[in-house]
């Protein structure tokens, strides 16, 4: 398995025989060099959206054409992306589990907001989410965009998650002491790799307290387009 940050909440997933992007956003990320747009995406087999907002689904519709992967959301947002763009969207809802390959994803709740601007005016598409993704022996919490919730501690006993991709910049989401309770608290984690930090000044720029309070868990602090082997 191989896990890479893309910068800011996406990643590339290459699991199980798949390639899968989650919350792509390359064109205008500052944390993301345009040069490696073409290796972040070869190969893509699907992509998966936690929720509507620009810095997650901006470069969605280009990289789904080019690719010929299908989107993959909670209902509302994929039949969106299907009817504005014309993709293949497989939607489905919190609870709900899809398989691509021999991989199983489980969409699962967050606590955000889900809305995107089309043609000058704001609308909502379904609500945001997280996702559990098991293959290879193993299973990787996506938290999306999100705060505490103790419906984790529900995540945890069904799902036991050995890796974390945890929001952790704060402002938007949960910091990084958030986080680490999160973690402490409801998990029993292995890995943990913070994300949606460091983009925008904002944002937390060190995921030094998250490793603090993990002294038993490997906190990976990664590195755009740097594969992390699990």
């Amino acid at each position: 398995m191989k896990i890479i940050w893309l910068g800011h909440s996406g990643f590339r997933i290459e699991i199980g025989g798949q390639v899968l992007l989650i919350d792509p956003w390359l064109t205008n990320n500052p944390t993301f060099p345009d040069a490696d747009r073409e290796r972040a995406i070869q190969g893509t087999t699907a992509i998966l959206m936690t929720h509507g907002h620009s810095d997650h689904i901006e470069d969605i519709p280009a990289i789904a054409a080019e690719t010929g992967a299908p989107v993959a959301a909670v209902y509302e947002l994929a039949e969106w992306m299907e009817k504005s763009h014309g993709l293949t969207g497989i939607g489905f809802g919190k609870g709900g589990t899809i398989h691509l390959g021999n991989i199983a994803v489980t969409l699962v709740n967050a606590i955000h907001s889900s809305s995107l601007v089309h043609n000058e005016q704001r609308q909502y598409v379904g609500t945001e989410a997280g996702l559990m993704i098991s293959g290879e022996g193993k299973t990787i919490y996506v938290s999306g965009d999100t705060d505490v919730m103790a419906d984790m501690e529900i995540f945890n006993d069904l799902h036991n998650p050995d890796i974390g991709l945890m929001s952790c910049g704060g402002y938007f989401t949960m910091d990084m002491r958030r986080a680490a309770y999160a973690a402490n608290k409801f998990f029993n984690f292995k890995t943990v790799i913070p994300c949606h930090y460091k983009t925008f000044p904002m944002l937390e720029q060190s995921a030094d307290a998250l490793i603090e309070a993990l002294p038993d868990v490997d906190v990976i602090e990664p590195e755009v387009m740097a594969a992390i082997e699990l």
